[in-house]
């Protein structure tokens, strides 16, 4: 392999010669070999660096232009237009487990986009530190990147997802308006109810979800550009921060604003833990409807068996004929990471010392990896699963018929323990409630007729 020679204010290091980053991206590419290839920096965090050192020049070359000329804007912009757009991702090697300011990540950035510039223009005009570091210090750059990429992920990916599985739930509850089964309460049978509002449960479910998530995107708007190294602004010239928030609302045509107190925005991580707080109560109501959903469809002979779900692949290597209630699967175990993910957000939320919080990369990749998986999950299920239930209406009817909570429709005639005694008795000796009704001398069969009405229950 060649190399060139690359220095920072450390010395001189040798860097590959076909990569475009620089002595500290490769101190940092050795010194922390923790799950290289795996665990690298999500490219969501790649992406927010390219448009937060995009939108960082652009105010510069307003409040600094002796310094961000025209010609380096130009340069700039292109190559972190490239960045954007995923073009260079080859070029962030760096792991999860660096620095918990992100400062090794940040200064990759700022290596490979000076690097690039200079191949744009031709000559060497960017520094790495001079020119594409200038008004910012990692410190606030990277809970910025945080803060944007959580919020495109959020908004551009997991709600349109939610609402696509809403649509979804929707249509099956026109298509089972009519059909009555049995209710469930403690595992045990419940009085009935239409299988339409049993689907309305999930579906408004997941429509509050998304009412949290909304409410919880706002205060991912807030940047910390322009806090510099410990919140006082150092070195940043006066409204650098409203120019560059400015700037990265432009860029993504989402309502960015800078953060109104640089000290809580450096320090504090609770717009992250408030955001994966949602994302948290979304797994927790996916986890009860894909429950729900394989319950439901248990058997097909000896369980519930009330609903038909799609056949997507066999479900055993020695069971011929066996299927499984796979995306029903898939789901509950992305919920059960995201509820990993959400304690590991947590106790790093809280580890902010003094004028800074130093477990950022891990509440990045934590954090994007909920959003990513739930929003690819959700779209499985949907697809997958959910658009093609079918309710087994044979079984709920027989279901329901077998109830012996049907027996609370006659509170009203023969009083709660006589109804009881009559559930009891029919449960014990094998018979209709009816007959247990009419064998307790509690109705007539003609009365029991008249008032028994288990379509009327629901």
């Amino acid at each position: 392999m060649e190399y060139r020679i690359e220095h920072d204010s450390m010395g001189e290091m040798k860097v590959p010669a076909d990569c475009k980053w620089g002595a500290q991206t490769e101190r940092s590419r050795r010194n922390f070999r923790i799950g290289v290839g795996i665990e690298t920096m999500p490219a969501e965090i790649i992406h927010a660096f390219g448009i937060l050192k995009k939108a960082c020049a652009l105010a510069n070359a307003q409040l600094k232009p002796e310094k961000m000329t025209e010609r380096k804007l130009a340069a700039v912009s292109e190559a972190c237009n490239e960045v954007i757009d995923g073009k260079l991702n080859d070029q962030f090697p760096l792991v999860v487990w660096q620095t918990g300011s992100g400062t090794q990540s940040n200064m990759n950035a700022n290596e490979v986009i000076a690097h690039r510039a200079n191949e744009i223009a031709g000559e060497q005009i960017c520094h790495p530190n001079d020119d594409i570091n200038m008004s910012q210090s990692s410190n606030d750059t990277f809970p910025t990147a945080m803060h944007i990429s959580a919020y495109l992920a959020v908004a551009d990916k997991l709600i349109p997802s939610v609402e696509y599985l809403i649509g979804i739930l929707k249509k099956l509850e026109q298509e089972n308006a009519d059909v009555i089964k049995c209710g469930r309460t403690h595992l045990q049978d419940a009085v009935p109810i239409r299988f339409d509002q049993e689907i309305s449960g999930w579906r408004s479910s997941l429509e509050t979800d998304v009412t949290y998530l909304k409410a919880a995107l706002d205060p991912l708007a807030a940047l910390a550009l322009g806090g510099t190294a410990v919140g006082t602004g150092l070195n940043a010239p006066a409204g650098f921060d409203e120019a560059v928030a400015k700037e990265a609302a432009k860029l993504t045509g989402k309502p960015f604003r800078t953060a109104e107190n640089k000290f809580h925005a450096l320090s504090s991580k609770s717009e992250i833990a408030f955001m994966h707080g949602a994302m948290r109560a979304l797994a927790a109501d996916l986890m009860k409807m894909a429950n729900d959903v394989r319950w439901l469809g248990s058997g097909p002979r000896t369980g519930l068996g009330e609903i038909h779900l799609p056949e997507n692949e066999p479900g055993s290597s020695i069971m011929p004929g066996k299927v499984n209630p796979t995306q029903c699967e898939q789901m509950t175990m992305v919920a059960v990471q995201v509820f990993g993910n959400d304690a590991a957000i947590e106790f790093a939320a809280s580890q902010g010392n003094f004028e800074l919080n130093v477990f950022m990369p891990v509440m990045a990749y934590n954090f994007l990896q909920s959003a990513r998986l739930l929003s690819e999950s959700i779209r499985s299920f949907a697809d997958n699963c959910a658009a093609g239930i079918t309710a087994n209406r044979e079984k709920m009817k027989e279901n329901l018929d077998k109830s012996l909570m049907l027996v609370t429709a006659l509170n009203p005639y023969i009083g709660y323990e006589r109804a009881a005694k009559t559930a009891h008795l029919a449960h014990n000796e094998g018979l209709s409630l009816r007959e247990a009704c009419v064998k307790l001398g509690f109705l007539t069969e003609e009365r029991f007729d008249e008032v028994f009405h288990p379509e009327e229950m629901v």
